[in-house]
């Protein structure tokens, strides 16, 4: 049986394009809850700056989560923020305890 994987997604988008950046990620939720292996994908947004979102995910493995990387849904928001974003960054995690 493999390890889950947690994934830490920082999405950083450009000053004053929050809203826009904010409704693309709402979209990658409802189709990627119901993938195989996605147990936990949560959105987040920093109180003090509407510009910083974080996506919290666990997955039954990291082969699953590649899967879910090449995904219609994925691609369509990559092509559409693309240049509507100042940073994006995503940790491969391991819970330890």
């Amino acid at each position: 049986m493999s390890t889950p994987l947690t994934i830490v997604a920082h999405i950083q988008a450009v000053q004053g394009q929050s809203d826009f950046v904010k409704s693309e990620l709402l979209k990658l939720i409802e189709p990627t809850l119901k993938e195989d292996g996605c147990i936990q994908y949560d959105l987040h947004m920093e109180d003090n700056n509407p510009e910083q979102f974080l996506f919290f995910e666990i997955w039954e493995n990291r082969g699953l989560w590649q899967a879910h990387m090449q995904t219609p849904h994925i691609l369509a928001f990559i092509e559409s923020v693309e240049e509507y974003l100042e940073n994006f960054s995503v940790q491969e995690m391991t819970k330890l305890s």
